[in-house]
């Protein structure tokens, strides 16, 4: 079993009109009102605020109330669980980072701060609007009298004039804005994405014909554990027929087929349809894996992003808690996504309370001067856990 992550350098910062909304020396500074990016990028939301006299005791963003009517921060919301932080870098900024964006935080998201004062209680409105989109490639007539397409590459209006890459069956063929003009062929799909965020690309689409050149990956990255499975995989089309298929390393010279490298040789396995398998994981497979065919006459190019794996293993960590308390955060390179149970270990023995959820989160408080030793496991990879962590390895990282 891989589990599974979502990864993306772009981090976008929209600048405009700043919204000030207050009362009475209370105010939320929102820059901007709204803010348009892409599924899997990471996004800033930034305010600052300001309050007449007092401390600051709590600070939070929210999207949503409980029950009783009281905002959740988005810190306590399990579908935010360690995608968000806030930076405090300069006095009354309420800067908030989200990463691995998703459809669904497509929200209006606002600050809220509570002093020590009486009624000391302030929510900035109308909050920021998030808006979370794909990339996708549509296709118009370029007039009614010619046979050219214009190919356009859909999505919310970005500032700083970004530049986009054009795929033409996997290859890449330009660096333009969009739109972009091509005589179409029935054998070519295209494809595009934004410059140095090439993860974050659009669909191949066929611009005459549907039995065009393409391939689709089904994840773009995965998070597995040393010395486990993962199936990479993809579904793919040829406007001709296929001489060959075979799976690659996008870090090599040259594209050589997976199954024939010594590296890999007796747990690389392509027997599935357009699926690869790697078996006992190390961490030297950390990479990025493309999948191409050839046919008598074109093929799919090796330009176009593939898969990236990231292999990690487990590691307990240490961290002060209350007083006579230390928390062990069952740790990872990468974040596992999937909502995977984890399993601790006592003294060699597995910690379970069938009718509790204490022991299935990557985090256990135990007591501080306990002398006993602790490991923790993915549920289904139990033989794959952690190093054991003992006694003084326990106060060693809490000074």
């Amino acid at each position: 079993m891989a589990l599974r992550t979502a990864g993306s350098v772009l981090v976008v910062f929209l600048w405009s009109v700043a919204v000030v909304l207050g009362q009475d020396g209370w105010s939320v500074t929102y820059t901007p009102q709204s803010i348009c990016t892409l599924k899997g990028s990471t996004v800033e939301l930034t305010c600052s605020y300001t309050y007449p006299r007092g401390t600051v005791t709590s600070t939070f963003w929210f999207t949503k109330n409980d029950a009783e009517g009281n905002p959740v921060s988005l810190s306590d919301d399990p579908d935010y669980k360690a995608r968000v932080t806030y930076h405090k870098d300069n006095k009354n900024d309420c800067t908030l980072r989200i990463t691995d964006l998703r459809e669904s935080d497509a929200a209006t998201y606002k600050f809220r701060f509570i002093t020590d004062q009486t009624g000391g209680r302030f929510t900035g409105n109308p909050g920021v609007t998030l808006s979370v989109t794909d990339l996708q490639v549509q296709v118009t007539p370029y007039s009614v009298v010619s046979a050219w397409k214009t190919l356009t590459c859909a999505t919310c209006v970005l500032t700083g004039d970004p530049t986009y890459i054009w795929y033409k069956n996997g290859q890449i063929v330009t660096d333009n804005t969009s739109p972009y003009s091509v005589y179409p062929d029935a054998a070519d799909s295209y494809s595009c994405a934004l410059k140095a965020n090439e993860d974050l690309h659009s669909p191949a689409v066929c611009v005459q014909d549907q039995s065009c050149n393409r391939v689709t990956y089904i994840d773009k990255s995965i998070c597995a554990l040393k010395g486990s499975s993962v199936d990479i995989s993809c579904t793919y089309s040829s406007y001709h027929p296929i001489k060959t298929t075979f799976w690659f390393r996008s870090d090599k010279s040259a594209p050589e087929d997976l199954t024939r490298d010594p590296e890999y040789a007796g747990r690389a396995l392509d027997s599935l349809p357009s699926t690869l398998r790697i078996t006992d994981l190390r961490e030297s497979d950390s990479a990025e894996y493309k999948f191409r065919f050839n046919s008598q006459i074109s093929g799919w190019g090796y330009s176009f992003p593939g898969t990236t794996l990231s292999v990690t293993g487990l590691q307990v960590k240490v961290t002060p808690a209350a007083e006579g308390q230390k928390t062990l955060t069952c740790s990872t390179n990468c974040t596992l996504t999937d909502n995977p149970t984890y399993i601790w270990y006592k003294n060699g023995k597995r910690l379970d309370e069938p009718t509790s959820q204490h022991y299935s989160s990557n985090t256990l408080v135990v007591l501080r001067h306990s002398a006993d030793s602790y490991s923790c496991a993915v549920e289904d990879h139990e033989t794959l856990h952690s190093p054991a962590v003992c006694e003084y390895e326990i106060n060693y990282y809490s000074t």
